[in-house]
This record gives C-alpha cells, sequence and structure tokens, in this order.
C-alpha cells in the first residue's frame, strides 16, 4: 500500500505508510515533571458561520479530546494559542471554553490551567487593560481552574515602559487568589507582542520580567517561555526564586530543556503536546525513572515533526496540530475555527502527514490514509 505525497518542488513522491500504530497505552500523571498540553478546539462543520464570526465550536469532541489528555496522564492547557485564543475564538467563547473544560475536569481528576488575558479589548488605558484582565481572572478562578496569565497585545500597543509592565502585573499577581502562571509569547507566535515587557531588547526584557517575579514569588507557581531560545530560556530558569518552575513553551528544544542539566531542568507547557499527547506521555513515564537517555530516545525523533508544524510564519501551527487530530481520529473533519484550515499549503500538510506517520502517532493508520487521500483527492491529486 502507498500513497503518492506532493512535493515542495510540484512533483509527487511515493511513501509506504506503516501498517500498525505505537502501542501508547493510558496511563497515570507525572512524577518528576509538571506537564500540560495546550489543547485545540473542534469547530462544529455544520455551522452557518464566516471567518469573522464568533466561533461556532462542538463542544462535545473538544471535551472528549481533553479526556483523552487527561487519560495519558498529561495536564490540559485550556483557552490559549493552541486553542486559537485571538485567532478565531474570542473571549466569549474562550470563557464557555474554560467553564466547560473546567467542570470536565473535576469530573474526571484531570488537572487543568486556563488562560487569562484581555482580548475582549481592541485598545484602551491601562485601567481598561487591568479591569480585562480582572474579568477574565475571575472567571478562571470562579470555575477552579489554575490561572496563566497571559500576554496582552493591548497591553504591549499601550505600555510606555518596563513600569506599566511591574504595575500591571503587580497588580493582579496581588489579587490573584492562588500562585499563577506566566506567559511570555514571543512575537514569533504573536507579531503584536514584539517589545513585551517593555523593550524590544531580550535582555532588558528578561529583567523586567524577572522583576515581577522577584516581587510577587508565593505569587508566581511558575513561568512560561515560547521565545523558541534554547539557551536563553535555561539562563532565565537559573534565575527563578526558588520554588517558581520554569514550563518550557519552545516548540523547537523540548527535549533536551525537558531533560534537563545539573543545574535544573524545565517542566513543560506545550502546543507539540497536542498531536504528541500519547507518546510524550510514555517518554516521561521513562524520564519519571531517572532513565534521561530513554527518554530522549523516544522524544528526540519527534522534533523533526514539531519544527515542520511550527515553522513560519510560527502562528499557523494550530493548522497542523488540528490536522493531525482529524488525520488520528480525533475528529471527524478538517474545519477549524476562523477558517484556519486553509493557512498551508498541501505540500506542508503532506510533509506533516508523512512525519507523524513514520513515528507512529495515528492510532489507526489506515484510517489516517484514507483522510489524507480524500484531501489529496480534493486537490486533485488522484492516487
Amino acid at each position: 500500500m502507498t500513497i503518492r505525497l506532493p512535493s515542495a518542488d510540484g512533483s509527487l513522491r511515493t511513501y509506504e505508510p506503516r501498517t500498525e500504530p505505537l502501542a501508547l497505552p493510558p496511563g497515570t500523571p507525572f512524577t518528576s515533571r509538571t506537564v500540560f498540553s495546550a489543547a485545540h478546539v473542534v469547530a462544529d462543520p455544520y455551522a452557518d458561520v464566516s471567518p469573522d464570526s464568533p466561533a461556532a465550536v462542538d463542544w462535545d469532541a473538544t471535551l472528549a479530546f481533553r479526556r483523552h489528555l487527561w487519560s495519558h496522564g498529561l495536564g490540559v492547557a485550556e483557552a490559549m494559542d493552541t486553542a486559537q485564543r485571538g485567532m478565531g475564538l474570542d473571549w466569549a467563547g474562550a470563557a464557555e471554553l474554560i467553564r466547560r473544560s473546567a467542570a470536565e475536569a473535576r469530573g474526571t481528576g484531570g488537572r487543568i490551567a486556563c488562560g487569562v488575558g484581555t482580548d475582549q479589548l481592541t485598545g484602551g488605558t491601562l485601567a481598561a487593560i487591568r479591569a480585562a484582565y480582572e474579568e477574565q481572572l475571575a472567571v478562571v478562578e470562579e470555575a477552579g481552574a489554575q490561572a496563566v496569565l497571559m500576554a496582552s497585545r493591548a497591553l504591549a500597543a499601550e505600555a510606555k515602559s518596563p513600569e506599566d509592565y511591574l504595575e500591571t502585573y503587580g497588580h493582579l499577581l496581588r489579587q490573584a487568589a492562588e500562585p499563577v502562571i506566566l506567559h511570555w509569547l514571543g512575537p514569533m507566535f504573536d507579531p503584536a507582542l514584539a517589545g513585551y515587557w517593555g523593550s524590544a531588547d531580550l535582555d532588558a526584557a528578561t529583567d523586567t520580567f524577572l522583576e515581577v517575579i522577584a516581587a510577587h514569588p508565593d505569587k508566581v507557581d511558575g513561568v512560561k517561555i515560547s521565545l523558541l531560545d534554547a539557551r536563553r530560556e535555561i539562563e532565565l530558569r537559573r534565575r527563578l526564586p526558588q520554588g517558581v518552575r520554569c514550563y518550557t513553551g519552545d516548540d523547537f528544544h523540548y527535549p533536551e530543556l525537558i531533560a534537563g542539566d545539573e543545574q535544573g531542568f524545565s517542566h513543560a507547557l506545550l502546543g507539540i503536546f497536542d498531536p504528541l499527547g500519547p507518546l510524550a506521555a510514555q517518554a516521561v513515564r521513562v524520564l519519571d525513572t531517572g532513565n534521561t537517555e530513554g527518554f530522549r530516545e523516544l522524544l528526540d525523533p519527534t522534533v523533526e515533526l514539531s519544527r515542520h508544524l511550527f515553522q513560519p510564519p510560527t502562528r499557523f501551527y494550530k493548522t497542523g496540530v488540528v490536522f493531525l487530530a482529524w488525520l488520528a481520529g480525533h475528529q471527524a473533519h478538517f474545519t477549524m475555527v476562523g477558517g484556519l484550515q486553509s493557512a498551508r499549503s498541501l505540500p506542508h500538510f503532506a510533509r506533516a502527514y508523512e512525519l507523524a506517520d513514520a513515528l507512529g502517532l495515528f492510532p489507526d493508520p489506515k484510517l489516517a490514509e484514507e483522510r489524507m487521500k480524500t484531501l489529496l483527492s480534493l486537490y486533485g491529486v488522484n492516487q
């Protein structure tokens, strides 16, 4: 059995899919690392909406995917970038997602952390930005979930100095009921966040970020770094106050960062752990036994797929994540909120399929092959 896949140069190549998936059974939470998968949302393909309409979400399929992640011992990072916050999912939809997922987490015993931002605003004063953060923080806390204070486009546009960040975050941390995760999302994920923490100089921005944490270490569970710069993450990790975790958000270097070195390691909050969930969970369980080499042997081969999905424009990685969820049978269609299924090319999809199949990520390789052939036929590639 073979399938013809298009290459970037316009040619077709022949690929022989694997016939058996990896054996990746469910399991319990981990002991050596705290690991969250940032989860995608499943669109309702029957809703009569346009790309700029409020998101129409298939709640049953969306929650079923979260149960899948919890069953493998992973935590769920909800209503964050992978769920298309600000790229198809507005605050009203995110609030509903938070409430539903948090209730599901309570029912299943799953761990959940939820994104808190300011995406109900298109602009505004610092006071309005603080109020928007407070509104979202209240929703997350009332749902019984841990809060992740996400970077704010509105704050990036309005802040005039590092002091504006110190004041805004200090105000929020003082009133947070429980320790939060601070999230630094780089401009490769969202161009509107360039210059966050008051400077385009990453060294200066890092100093401001650390100043926020140092002023409120009891209110910061950890920090999530998504800059795709392993060296910078390691340096920042070593400067964190004792007890404050570093959650890697580096989808290019996660195996080495999670494995760590003689001076420490990173926990994880990763979008790539949406498609990699069961395999990532198995790797972390190996790490729990102290077998770093076995952990790397399982996870290192996944980096090529991750780098492919997160290639520039990096913000469109969600398209590949949802595409693989469709091929894996977690949803019945390849439709995304905001029409984002159109954000990547056919050769990109073909390579993603090839890499994921080679890793054994598809529970039913035959189903994945059939769905890939269906997509190819829609683009005029006949087998």
